[in-house]
Order: C-alpha cells, then sequence, then structure tokens
C-alpha cells in the first residue's frame, strides 16, 4: 500500500490534470467564439480575450505542476550523464533542493501579489478580482512543491499507474487478449 503522502499527491496529480485540460478546452471554445463575434457578426465581445488568458494561467501554471509528476518537462542532462552515479546523485540533490527554494519563492510572492491585487478589477470583467484572476500562480507552485517533496522522499512517481494510465491500460488490454 502507498503511503498516504503519495496517494494524496496522486488526487493533487488528478486535480491539475482536469483543471489543465478543462482550462485548454474552455480557452479552444471561447477563443474561436470572440474571434466569430467579431469578424462574422460584427459585434467584438468584452470578455472573450481576458477569460481566455486567464484559463492560459490556469492551464500554464497547474499543468506545469502536473507535467513536472510526470516527467514531462525538459531537462537538460548533457552536463550530468557523463559524470559518475555519485556525483549525478549529488547534482539531483542540488536541483530538488533548487525547485524547493524556487516553488516557495513563486508561492510566497504569488500568495503576495493576489492579496494585494485582491481589490482591483478588470475593466472587462468588473466582477472578477484581479487577484483571483493570480491565483493559479501560488496554487501551481504550491502543488509543484509538494510534488517536489514527493520525489525527494518516494523517488520519481513518473512511472505510477495514475501517471500513466494510458500506457497501463493498453498494458491491460494487451493481457486480455
Amino acid at each position: 500500500m502507498d503511503p498516504l503522502f503519495v496517494r494524496l499527491c496522486d488526487r493533487i496529480y488528478l486535480a491539475c490534470v482536469w483543471f489543465a485540460g478543462l482550462a485548454i478546452f474552455l480557452m479552444s471554445v471561447i477563443i474561436p467564439y470572440g474571434v466569430f463575434t467579431r469578424y462574422v457578426l460584427g459585434t467584438g465581445s468584452a470578455w472573450p480575450e481576458p477569460i481566455a488568458i486567464l484559463f492560459m494561467m490556469v492551464f500554464t501554471f497547474i499543468g506545469a505542476a502536473a507535467g513536472f509528476r510526470a516527467g514531462a518537462h525538459i531537462a537538460v542532462t548533457m552536463l550530468t550523464d557523463p559524470l559518475p552515479a555519485a556525483l549525478q546523485g549529488a547534482c539531483r540533490v542540488l536541483v530538488d533542493a533548487l525547485m524547493v527554494l524556487v516553488c516557495l519563492f513563486v508561492c510566497w510572492y504569488g500568495t503576495r501579489l493576489c492579496m494585494e491585487t485582491w481589490n482591483q478589477s478588470i475593466s472587462e470583467l468588473d466582477w472578477l478580482p484581479v487577484g483571483l484572476t493570480y491565483a493559479p500562480i501560488p496554487l501551481g507552485s504550491l502543488a509543484t512543491l509538494l510534488f517536489v517533496i514527493e520525489r525527494m522522499v518516494y523517488g520519481s512517481q513518473a512511472n505510477r499507474d495514475v501517471v500513466r494510465y494510458e500506457e497501463a491500460s493498453n498494458e491491460q488490454a494487451e493481457g486480455a487478449r
């Protein structure tokens, strides 16, 4: 049985994937709607662009956390590959420590940004606090921080079934034949 923290990270990972996927889906629906109303109907709406930008922030910062856990991020290893195993391990520890620092920095200052801009509004969407539009920054960095801690304590989780669900279901389907 997996540790509670790993199971919690599984849930957070799935939430990140779903939120990021929903955000990119909605963005891909809203942008053509805005183009259609502006250029075909001649009555452009003010809300599609800022809402699409908000969904892009959700997709970027929340999706990045999921990408980190899945090992789908860019990792330049040409400098560490020729090193002995002990030095490679030391480099991994250094990278993880730097990731913790970056996540803490982004989470702290992202939260401050949200709080300081909470009472401001976007001119096109006066009902939406600016601070809420910045919320994916600290939330995504917090999720990434949890995934970094998970990797430091339990190792990479990139090959878990919850992360590689397509590969796991393909293997099960092939085994059933």
